[in-house]
C-alpha cells in the first residue's frame, strides 16, 4: 500500500522509524526539538532528550559529538540546518571523517549521517543557498547523495542511516511541501543506484532535486519535438556510471544541470569522467547548466543566475544542434 506524502514528512518517517528500529540512532542539531523543518516535529516528545539533542551554536561542537558518538558505535545524524553552515566545521566533517576508515586500515567504521537544507530559490542568500553536494564528492571517504521524490527522500535516508560509512544526505528546501506515494511497508533505496525519471532517444539530461522538477517540465514542454531523457543520479558517490553510458549510447548526446558553481562542482567532474569512459558514445559536446562564479544572490537577482527550465530549455536545443 502506498499514500501520498510531502517530501518533508517522509524524511520524518525515514528519522522516526530508524530511531524505532535501533536505539542507537540520534539526532543533534540546533532546534531541531523545536522543528524549525518539520521532520523533527514531535520526535523528542516520542524519544526523548538524550535522543533529540538540541545543541548551543556551535556547529563544530555539534558535529565532534557526532562523530566521537559514531567511533563508538552510535547512529548519529547530524543536522546544520543550512547546508553552507557545514563549512564552519569544514576539516572535521569532510577531512577528517573521510580519511577515518583508511587511517585505521579499515577497521573502524564511522556511520554518520549529516543532513541540511540546500538550494535556490527562496531568495535566502548565499549562506543560506549554497549546493553542497559536489564539494563533500570531493572529499575520498564520504558518500554522498540527495533524494528529488518523497519516495526516494524516505528510502534513502533510511539507507544512509543503516549505512557504515559516513553519508551527506542534504536535501532541497524548495521540494519540502511536494508530495508524492510512499509505501507503508519499509524499504530502502541503495546509496549509489540512479534512475531514469523519464524515457527519451534524443538528448540525456542529468539533473537532481529541483532541477529535476525543471528538467521534466522541459521534457515535457519538448515532447513531439525532442525525446529527452531525464536521469536523476540520487548518489553523487558512489555515482552510477554504468546506467549513465547506457543511457548515452542511446541518446549520444548529455546535458548536465548542477545547482553548484560551475568551477569545481559535480557537474564539472561529471563532464569529465563522460570524456574519458563514454567520448565515443557522444555526437555533442557535454554541456553544463550551472551557476556561475559568484556568490548566490538574495532578492530579485536570484532567478538571473540561477538554473532553471529556459537556461535547460536553451542548453537541450544547442546540444542538438
Amino acid at each position: 500500500m502506498t499514500r501520498q506524502l510531502p517530501f518533508i514528512e517522509a524524511i520524518r518517517e525515514a528519522l522516526r522509524e530508524e530511531m524505532i528500529h535501533d536505539d542507537k540512532v540520534f539526532l543533534v542539531g540546533q532546534d531541531i526539538r523545536g522543528a524549525i523543518y518539520p521532520h523533527t516535529k514531535g520526535l523528542v516528545d516520542e524519544f526523548g532528550p538524550d535522543r533529540v539533542v538540541d545543541t548551543p551554536i556551535s556547529e563544530s561542537g555539534m558535529y565532534g559529538m557526532a562523530s566521537g558518538a559514531a567511533l563508538q558505535g552510535y547512529r548519529p545524524v547530524v543536522d546544520f540546518m543550512f547546508g553552507g553552515f557545514t563549512y564552519v566545521t569544514f576539516s572535521e566533517a569532510t577531512v577528517t571523517t573521510g580519511q577515518q576508515y583508511f587511517l585505521h586500515g579499515s577497521k573502524s567504521n564511522m556511520p554518520l549521517v549529516i543532513t541540511a537544507g540546500v538550494g535556490a530559490g527562496m531568495r535566502l542568500a548565499n549562506d543560506h543557498s549554497m549546493a553542497i553536494h559536489g564539494t563533500f564528492a570531493h572529499h575520498p571517504g564520504i558518500k554522498v547523495a540527495m533524494p528529488s521524490t518523497p519516495y526516494d527522500a524516505k528510502g534513502m535516508f533510511k539507507a544512509a542511516i543503516r549505512d557504515n560509512s559516513p553519508v551527506v544526505i542534504p536535501w532541497h528546501m524548495a521540494l519540502m511541501m511536494d508530495k508524492g506515494e510512499v509505501p507503508d511497508e519499509d524499504y530502502v533505496v541503495p546509496l549509489g543506484k540512479a534512475d531514469i525519471k523519464r524515457e527519451g532517444a534524443d538528448v540525456t539530461v542529468v539533473a537532481n532535486s529541483q532541477q529535476l522538477k525543471f528538467a521534466l517540465q522541459v521534457a515535457e514542454k519538448l515532447d513531439g519535438e525532442i525525446s529527452v531523457e531525464v536521469f536523476d543520479p540520487r548518489s553523487f558517490v558512489p555515482f552510477d556510471m554504468d546506467l549513465l553510458l547506457t543511457s548515452l549510447a542511446k541518446t549520444s548526446r548529455l546535458v548536465i544541470v548542477d545547482e553548484d558553481w560551475e568551477s569545481g562542482g559535480f557537474a564539472a567532474t561529471l563532464s569529465a569522467r563522460v570524456m574519458e569512459q563514454g567520448f565515443d558514445l557522444l555526437d555533442a559536446p557535454v554541456l553544463r547548466v550551472t551557476f556561475p562564479n559568484m556568490p548566490i544572490p538574495g532578492g530579485v537577482l536570484e532567478p538571473r543566475v540561477m538554473p532553471n527550465p529556459e537556461r535547460i530549455e536553451a542548453a537541450i536545443r544547442a546540444v542538438m544542434e
